[in-house]
């Protein structure tokens, strides 16, 4: 198994899957997930090619994405065979990205070292400037409000910082991960309270 072949090959077959896809989980999301994936793994010591495999392939079996995108874990494990990466890896990249999601809920304790990067990884780039941005083009993909404020139990696009973005930087697993989520965690502050400022509310 040629590594650099691998991650090409697989880089490619994700890209082509998901570069029009426009709900905020597109091939643009995958890349910069694999980005910080691999600058958190480094720092973190380790294995970048289980790390850099998973955060490629992290979306693809998310319930969010289309049914004619998503595919099953089972035809994870077998574009991974035709690659000829061994089962060990096969193994432990299955279990990253079946447990990583926020809807999951799976107590780090359950995660590979490998399994909290890609997760820190994927949950830095759900807040600061580009979460903000997700947020929008994810609520709008499913036809929900911008803000209701006469309905603090609904689904739009400011609820969802209270349901999940603002509780991420306390959800990192990694010192790294911590580290980078401070900053885009107070962006986020001042984003919301900019917000309020503009709608003319008493948030």
């Amino acid at each position: 198994m040629d590594k650099k072949v691998t991650i090409a090959a697989i880089e490619n077959y994700v890209y082509n899957k998901l570069i029009n896809e426009g709900s905020g989980h597109d091939w643009w999301h995958i890349d910069r997930v694999r980005k910080n994936a691999l600058k958190i793994g480094k720092l973190e010591h380790a294995n970048l090619f289980t790390v850099e495999l998973a955060a490629l392939l992290h979306d693809l079996i998310d319930d969010k994405l289309a049914e004619e995108i998503k595919i099953s874990p089972d035809d994870v494990r077998s574009l991974l065979k035709k690659q000829f990466v061994y089962d060990s890896v096969i193994d432990e990249v299955l279990s990253i990205i079946q447990k990583i999601s926020f809807r999951s809920n799976i107590s780090r304790e359950f995660l590979s070292l490998e399994g909290m990067v890609v997760q820190d990884a994927d949950r830095l780039d759900a807040i600061g400037a580009i979460g903000i941005a997700r947020t929008f083009a994810y609520s709008g993909s499913r036809g929900q409000l911008i803000y209701n404020p006469s309905n603090k139990h609904g689904k739009d696009a400011i609820q969802h910082f209270y349901e999940k973005l603002l509780k991420l930087k306390d959800l990192m697993n990694t010192d790294t991960g911590k580290m980078l989520a401070n900053k885009r965690h107070e962006f986020m502050e001042l984003y919301l309270e900019e917000f309020y400022h503009e709608w003319g509310s008493n948030e």
